[in-house]
């Protein structure tokens, strides 16, 4: 019994280490957990010898569950219960998966943005053949009973109208390009500026107007666009990371 009793420990633990963001104490049909439902007195030996603690907690609706974590007596009851080697073949097989779902992550990114670059083309081709007959005047809660026909709007580029771009997007890539010098002028002289430090000088700007100008500003050879090359999940700021290509950007440089 007292063997049995230490493997469900012990097994527990191994999971435990290869999931330092914590796990569940028992197990549920849907997710996993250190423990399974009949082994409650494992997961009370192990509570009272202190070889878990809660490392955080999560709240979903209306209830509140702890996720535990092994304790610096946890870790020494482990590695003295198993062959170090063990455990890091356990952790190979979490970083293995995680990276399969990295990539499962980056590959439907990268379909948003394709279907979101399709959708801009469609907008452009639709947009210069409508007509607006009639324009709300919001200043004054009256209607504005004049026809304002988009194919005779003078601002045009071969024949197709521009409305699509804002004023605020009007001089970004300017305000992108003046900020990248100043980088490049100051102390930081060598290296290449990080995307959220460049996208914070830029308050007035969303986020996808941000990435939209980088983009444009590669493609017309104003920037360089440099990848990140360490491991995914250290990336910091990733929201504010580009992809390119099929690598992720995360330093802008001028030419």
């Amino acid at each position: 019994m007292a063997d049995k009793l230490t493997q469900q420990i012990v097994d527990a633990l191994g999971k435990a280490a290869a999931e330092p963001s914590g796990l569940p104490l028992f197990a549920s049909r849907a997710e996993p957990g250190l423990f399974a439902a009949a082994a409650k007195a494992a997961a009370q030996k192990c509570l009272a010898d202190r070889l878990l603690h809660v490392a955080r907690s999560e709240t979903k609706g209306k209830s509140t569950r702890e996720l535990y974590a092994p304790t610096d007596a946890g870790w020494e009851f482990l590695l003295a219960a198993v062959n170090p080697k063990q455990v890091l073949e356990d952790f190979v097989r979490v970083l293995e998966s995680r990276q399969g779902e990295v990539g499962e992550l980056l590959a439907t990114a990268r379909q948003m943005a394709e279907s979101l670059q399709g959708l801009k083309d469609a907008v452009a081709r639709v947009l210069p053949q409508v007509s607006v007959n009639r324009i709300a005047a919001l200043s004054n809660g009256a209607d504005c009973l004049e026809t304002f026909d988009v194919s005779s709007s003078p601002s045009r580029q071969n024949g197709t109208t521009v409305l699509l771009d804002t004023l605020p997007a009007v001089d970004l890539g300017q305000r992108v390009l003046a900020r990248l010098r100043t980088w490049t002028e100051s102390a930081n002289a060598g290296e290449d500026c990080p995307l959220p430090e460049l996208f914070r000088g830029l308050a007035d700007a969303s986020l996808g107007e941000f990435h939209d100008c980088l983009r444009k500003l590669h493609a017309q050879g104003a920037i360089y666009l440099h990848p990140w090359t360490g491991p995914l999940y250290e990336l910091p700021d990733p929201a504010c990371a580009l992809l390119v290509g099929h690598g992720v950007a995360y330093y802008a440089s001028v030419r």
